[in-house]
């Protein structure tokens, strides 16, 4: 476990959470098919799944495009040169995980399946453990005062 900012700016490459998100996918699909266990959502209902599915994607392409208008990495333990507060880091102080995981709350219920439920709790234990808190603690260190009144105004998720 990743314990210090610069022990964390030493990850690999490929340690990216759209990396976890594209295998979660899998893994729902995976389980969908199979171990499908039993059906709890059915046809045609299964197809709201959509709404949080676009509703995901929205909020990550707004928090992304957030990032570049202020020239900040977009890529977890890349050099802040900025803290960025408005758009939907108004409401969520981590509006691409909140998106990410929208998308497979929205694959849940489209999928249909009892299967895949179990991927998404885990998905957001694993951002929170390998992301979140030390993103937190970089952004602390880096801006100070400024991000802990962030912090204060904020909720992390919703």
């Amino acid at each position: 476990m990743v314990t210090t900012a610069s022990e964390a700016l030493k990850r690999k490459p490929w340690e990216v959470p759209p990396l976890y998100f594209a295998l979660a996918i899998l893994a729902m699909v995976g389980l969908h098919f199979g171990l499908p266990i039993a059906r709890i959502v059915p046809w045609p209902w299964s197809l709201l799944g959509a709404v949080p599915m676009l509703a995901g994607i929205g909020l990550a392409i707004w928090g992304e495009r957030r990032f570049s208008r202020a020239g900040t990495a977009v890529r977890p333990f890349a050099p802040s040169t900025a803290l960025v507060e408005d758009g939907p880091f108004r409401f969520t102080r981590n509006p691409m995980y909140l998106g990410m995981l929208l998308v497979l709350t929205g694959l849940v219920v489209l999928l249909g399946t009892l299967g895949p439920l179990i991927v998404p709790p885990v998905f957001f234990w694993l951002l929170h453990a390998r992301f979140v808190v030390h993103e937190e603690a970089h952004m602390e260190r880096h801006f100070g005062a400024r991000y802990q009144d962030y912090r204060r105004r904020v909720r992390r998720w919703l």
